[in-house]
């Protein structure tokens, strides 16, 4: 008999574990500050503020490059189909969370506009007109606040 017994640990636990914690934390991170184009030139406005929508609304964060376009995770979009797409899934949301919310609602959804500096009004108001067109009604305008400068 050998009187010498080696235990050797088992690492699945451990392994399994770790492997719970990654899940987890890519599950719960945010993904907003992805949808932030960070190649536009915001215009100066002596007091910018963060959006508040006390956590109630959901936010649908449009990039506008000074040429004018819609500009999605890096890449352009047409306008009309995407916000399309937009309002359809913030209606179903909206029907999710709320049983009585009719098609003819206003959508909860607050659209975020940051648009370059240097984007033509006409331009931005068709990004506008079209969201408006689509049920979107609350919107915010976003700037770079002088004082950040």
């Amino acid at each position: 008999m050998s009187g010498s017994s080696e235990g050797e640990s088992d690492l699945t636990p451990m392994l399994d574990m770790v492997f719970q914690l990654i899940t987890f934390f890519m599950l719960v991170t945010s993904f907003k500050a992805a949808s932030l184009d960070l190649s536009l030139k915001l215009p100066v406005v002596g007091s910018a503020r963060p959006v508040e929508t006390g956590g109630e609304e959901s936010l649908l964060i449009l990039n506008v490059n000074k040429e004018g376009q819609l500009v999605v995770y890096s890449l352009p979009q047409d306008i009309v189909p995407y916000l399309k797409a937009e309002a359809k899934m913030a209606r179903l949301e909206a029907k999710r969370k709320t049983g009585n919310f009719k098609d003819t609602d206003d959508l909860p959804t607050t659209v975020v506009v940051r648009a370059d500096k240097d984007t033509p009004f006409g331009l931005l108001n068709l990004v506008i007109k079209t969201c408006q067109d689509n049920g979107f009604r609350k919107f915010a305008l976003k700037a770079t606040d002088r004082a950040a400068l």
